[in-house]
């Protein structure tokens, strides 16, 4: 009998949690010939995000969670729900309700009839993100894809359902700064998307504010690719060649050329420091996450 284990990352949901529970549950329990586990990641929520998960696994053997030392982030909660479970396959999903539970029963036919070691759920459109949210989402994943060369598309998210085989190729890959969605791309496997419309949270609020969107998307691009360092090299070449005309030819702009390529050499000293910091992490080995308790 396979076994499916549904990771949950937490961070501040209580109010969703109860809601997230009733629908998976009822999901799940249309599934024939299977067992399942909800596995909560609570990653030092300050609200009683715990204590709600707590009451949950009391009240159903179906409930497990990990409680991290403190907030590590939504990559680290991922990296420890795969790693804990124990499910022939698995499922992450967040527990706002965005990632509609009623896709389940398919993602399971996909990856044990239909041959695919993943499925996962392609939100449709972005209704209720806002214009500004949309656009510099969507033109990340355009730079995204060009930089990295990876399947890195606008609406392909953490939601879907792994085998067994995909999950144990992911958890090898052991760096501090993890990028999930990169890392899905890299390690392969061929996918089945399902597309479903934008939902809006069923209860609370976003933890993604533009300032967290914008260091996201820095931190995808730096872990998958060198091209900023390789622009640099190139900026650096123009505004040498640049800086050599103006000087022979004695412009009265020279002193503004030298003012902005001044500024454009700050910000690949940040590009470059930026990188040198990812390696310095890196390094001290330090565990991705640390976990507090477990139930």
């Amino acid at each position: 009998m396979n076994k499916i284990s549904i990771i949950v990352p937490c961070y501040n949901e209580e109010e969703s949690l109860p809601l997230f529970h009733l629908a998976v549950t009822k999901v799940m329990r249309q599934i024939a010939g299977i067992e399942y586990e909800l596995l909560f990641i609570d990653d030092g929520s300050k609200d009683d995000t715990l204590q709600m998960i707590k009451r949950l696994a009391e009240m159903d053997e179906h409930v497990r969670y990990i409680s991290f030392s403190r907030n590590f982030g939504k990559e680290a909660g991922m990296y420890a729900g795969l790693k804990e479970a124990d499910g022939d396959y698995c499922v992450i999903m967040d527990a706002d309700l965005q990632h509609p539970p009623a896709l389940l029963p398919e993602m399971y036919r996909a990856v044990t009839e239909e041959g695919y070691d993943c499925c996962g759920g392609m939100r449709r459109g972005r209704e209720g993100d806002g214009a500004l949210r949309s656009f510099l989402s969507k033109s990340f994943y355009e730079v995204g894809r060009k930089l990295t060369h990876l399947e890195m598309d606008d609406g392909k998210g953490d939601f879907r359902m792994m085998s067994r085989k995909m999950v144990d190729a992911i958890l090898e890959l052991k760096e501090y700064h993890r990028y999930m969605k990169g890392l899905y791309s890299f390690v392969g496997f061929e996918t089945k998307w399902i597309e479903y419309d934008n939902i809006q949270r069923g209860n609370g609020e976003t933890k993604w504010n533009l300032k967290n969107l914008f260091s996201y998307a820095i931190e995808g691009i730096m872990s998958f690719s060198t091209m900023p360092l390789k622009a640099a090299g190139i900026v650096g070449l123009i505004c040498f060649v640049c800086g050599i005309i103006c000087f022979l030819t004695q412009q009265n702009l020279i002193l503004s050329m030298v003012t902005f390529f001044s500024g454009m050499q700050m910000v690949f000293l940040y590009i470059i420091g930026a990188y040198l910091s990812k390696d310095y992490m890196e390094n001290k080995k330090r565990p991705i996450y640390i976990v507090k308790e477990r139930g």
